[in-house]
């Protein structure tokens, strides 16, 4: 997995200034699988090979930058990040946390329609 992206894409589910796509049970499951697994990480969907019927992570698929800023911003960032850290595979001075992005779990629940 990459982490050259900086800012979310125009679709990104992390970003609060778009509609919220996503239904409150997913972004419980986010919450709870990049918290609980250490290891875990979140590809950024334009990145993932899509030719399998569930889709595949790749050499060249992206962490998403707006799972990465925002947990920056909560101080929760997963081993997986830390450890490309340690590597010079990521830098998490060169996210751009002007982003519109969550500040919360929270926040981003709240801003779903759907269970």
């Amino acid at each position: 997995m990459k982490f050259d992206l900086k800012k979310p894409c125009k679709e990104c589910p992390f970003r609060n200034d778009k509609s919220a796509y996503l239904r409150k049970g997913r972004v419980r499951s986010l919450q709870e699988t990049l918290q609980a697994d250490k290891f875990s990480t979140f590809s950024c969907h334009k990145t993932v090979d899509y030719s399998e019927e569930d889709g595949r992570n790749t050499e060249d698929t992206q962490h998403c930058a707006g799972a990465l800023i925002l947990m920056e911003k909560l101080e929760t960032p997963t081993n997986s990040i830390r450890v490309a850290e340690r590597l010079g595979m990521y830098d998490r001075r060169e996210l751009d946390m002007d982003s519109p992005v969550f500040d919360s779990w929270e926040e981003m629940e709240d801003a779903c329609n759907g269970e």
